[in-house]
């Protein structure tokens, strides 16, 4: 049995749940989100708690009601306090801007970069060589970053590239004569 699935998730002041069949709808000072819950786990809202249980007892059901769990209570802690992730541009030249809807970045090709900003997704550039990327819904956050990493992955001989301010490149020696 799942421990994480074990736990109910509060709702804070502030925040409205509701709960319509397998669909789960939070509102909160920041947005609106919903998630739609697998029909092999059971959700239910009472006295300001979801609880989360398998309905069946088969391995699919058990492991899937822990991942529900976790992504309902992702939900309440985006509506109430965002997530964020943090990149870093590491090399000669290479920098990003913010412009109108677009993320413009120079990563060392011919050309710039143009990525258009997703709905519901913020990106600053507090320096040239930092990226920002703020939003409510942590998937969509995670595949954003992911997304601008995508186009210049950090190399291990000289760290060059796009990489998450966290993430630890490991590094190699070069030729030697």
């Amino acid at each position: 049995m799942s421990r994480v699935g074990k736990r109910p998730i509060t709702i804070p002041t502030g925040v409205t749940a509701n709960v319509e069949g397998q669909t789960v709808k939070v509102k909160g000072p920041k947005g609106q989100l919903q998630f739609v819950v697998h029909d092999d786990v059971a959700v239910k809202f009472d006295k300001g708690e979801i609880t989360v249980d398998p309905r069946f007892e088969t391995k699919r059901s058990r492991s899937l009601y822990g991942t529900s769990r976790a992504s309902i209570a992702n939900l309440v802690e985006g509506v109430t306090k965002g997530f964020e992730k943090k990149l870093e541009i590491t090399g000669v030249g290479y920098r990003a801007a913010v412009q109108g809807k677009n993320l413009q970045l120079s990563l060392g090709y011919s050309h710039d970069v143009n990525y258009p900003i997703p709905e519901g997704i913020a990106i600053t550039t507090p320096k040239p060589t930092e990226i920002l990327v703020v939003g409510t819904d942590i998937q969509r956050v995670g595949q954003v970053a992911a997304e601008i990493r995508d186009y210049r992955p950090p190399e291990p001989y000289k760290g060059k590239g796009v990489k998450y301010a966290d993430e630890f490149i490991f590094r190699k020696e070069g030729k030697k004569k």
